[in-house]
């Protein structure tokens, strides 16, 4: 007799964060849901959810703080990178500055967590994330407004290269 594998689900993540959730005061699930997409570990089996969490939620600012450290300090970036730099006013570049700071403390304490497992630092970091996320995507879609609005003045092509 072969034994049925029990299929991932939505319901038992859900049933699983809402134990660790109480246990260590986490956001909602709904809420950690709509900003970091963790339903997607309903594919995932784990004995470390809290983890899973973590390193999902540690993806998204990785790539959010590519993105800032880029516009920044434009150096071999694609051309459209520099139209985004001519586009922001000083306001948005202090904007920004404060992201890449709070981005990428986030990223040292997740060189001490990788290295070191904990349970309560894990659902530390998610709890911290989650609040600096909150913060820093409202500092973000301000950003991205300026520039949405500045595009079309700002975007231009000189032809000063030779392709011979």
């Amino acid at each position: 007799m072969t034994e049925k594998k029990k299929e991932p689900s939505l319901e038992e993540l859900k049933k699983e964060y809402f134990k660790i959730q109480k246990k260590h005061n986490l956001p909602d699930f709904e809420k950690l849901n709509e900003d970091f997409s963790i339903e997607k570990l309903s594919d995932i089996e784990t004995d470390y959810l809290l983890r899973e969490i973590r390193k999902f939620m540690s993806e998204k600012m990785s790539h959010y703080l590519r993105i800032v450290e880029t516009i920044l300090n434009p150096t071999n970036v694609p051309m459209f990178v520099f139209s985004i730099v001519k586009s922001i006013t000083p306001e948005e570049k202090a904007k920004l500055v404060d992201i890449y700071k709070k981005l990428s403390k986030m990223e040292i304490e997740l060189l001490e967590i990788d290295v070191s497992f904990s349970a309560e630092k894990e659902a530390k970091f998610v709890k911290n994330s989650y609040d600096v996320w909150q913060e820093i995507k409202k500092d973000f879609l301000d950003v991205v407004g300026v520039v949405q609005k500045n595009w079309d003045n700002k975007f231009e092509v000189k032809n000063k290269g030779y392709f011979g």
